[in-house]
């Protein structure tokens, strides 16, 4: 358990003593009883000789997969934690939880103290959930299935986590959430789901706004089902598969030497989305992961900022001089990273069901 602790720390997390002391309590292995899928492919399962060292690295577990596309997972233990202190939990308070996964998160929140109410769309991952955590001993954890855009109506919460990615926020959580209270959540923004901390002012008189956010760190999430994924007026585009956008020209070369690499790639990502909607990814023949592109409205081409700094384009498109200006516009930031930006949010969507995104960004120093 020790080197467990010790690798989520290695993701740059600062553990509580609370917050380590639930995540070693644990036995995580029972909120995956009937296994995960292998990041090689296959499935691990109760028995296998290395199913519990796999159970016990910092990484998230798929526990259900439909169509080959995984719909239900237990989280990269290091994520939870930094969405755990974002959080600011503490003994007494009522979270609700968006998202019931295999019910470990909420055994961590229980654990440092919280009574939860976790709710789950999906009635098997729900039951399964409640199993797990009668399996592992846990209470004060309430799981129900039902549409989390609605929340837990008529429940009165200090803090509400999110634990798949999001179009934004549900005015149903709003309602829910005392004054002063938290909403930590994966939105979308580019093709991924950096994670939000917004807090509402104590003194608010409208309960549903201004609401404004800061940024806890970048992160990628299965998407929400119902309004919580519904597109709006500013969604960004889909993401382009690996032949979608055709053959690739060398628009502008390489800036960066070293190539940005993991964390600040995805900083430059970030900023991209702030500065031009028509930011998502797109799957490049012969490179591993996902690139930073940006698509034109009608995907007949776009232009891909690669890792180096340099620009491909594909297509009859003009985007190409637009990426190679939002990239001079990062650097002559001083290459912000997500943590600078302060989010401001718009209420749009379907009248019937209408939700708070992303509308506006500042850059903090």
């Amino acid at each position: 358990m020790d080197e467990f602790l010790e690798q989520i720390r290695r993701s740059g997390v600062t553990l509580t003593p609370e917050l380590a002391a639930a995540f070693a309590g644990l036995p995580r292995e029972a909120f995956v009883p009937d296994g995960f899928r292998r990041n090689g492919g296959g499935w691990a399962r109760p028995g296998d000789d290395d199913f519990l060292s796999l159970v016990y690295q910092d990484d998230a577990l798929v526990t259900k997969v439909r169509d080959r596309l995984p719909i239900s997972s237990s989280s990269q233990p290091s994520l939870m934690a930094l969405m755990i202190e974002a959080l600011d939990v503490r003994p007494g308070l009522r979270v609700l939880e968006i998202g019931a996964g295999t019910g470990y998160n909420a055994a961590v929140l229980a654990s440092i103290g919280a009574t939860v109410t976790s709710v789950d769309v999906q009635e098997d991952v729900a039951g399964r959930a409640r199993a797990a955590l009668a399996r592992a001993g846990v209470e004060g954890v309430t799981v129900e299935q039902g549409d989390g855009y609605a929340g837990h109506p008529g429940g009165h919460f200090d803090r509400v986590i999110v634990t798949v990615g999001v179009a934004g926020i549900s005015p149903r959580w709003l309602d829910q959430l005392e004054p002063d209270g938290v909403i930590v959540a994966p939105v979308d923004h580019a093709g991924m789901h950096p994670v939000l901390a917004a807090r509402r002012p104590a003194t608010l008189a409208d309960p549903a706004g201004p609401l404004t956010a800061g940024l806890v760190c970048h992160a990628g999430f299965m998407t929400a089902a119902g309004p919580l994924s519904a597109t709006h007026p500013g969604s960004f585009p889909p993401a382009a598969g690996a032949r979608e956008l055709g053959e690739l020209t060398e628009f502008a070369p390489a800036r960066f030497d070293p190539p940005l690499e993991g964390i600040p790639y995805r900083d430059l990502w970030y900023a991209s989305g702030v500065w031009d909607r028509r930011t998502s990814h797109a799957a490049v023949p012969g490179v591993q992961q996902s690139s930073l592109a940006l698509i034109d409205d009608d995907r007949s081409g776009g232009a891909v900022i690669f890792p180096d700094g340099s620009v491909r384009t594909a297509g009859p498109t003009l985007l190409g001089a637009e990426a190679a200006s939002i990239l001079d516009r990062w650097i002559a930031a001083g290459r912000p990273a997500v943590s600078m930006w302060r989010v401001g949010f718009t209420l749009t969507g379907d009248p019937e069901a209408p939700i708070w995104v992303p509308g506006s960004w500042e850059l903090t120093s």
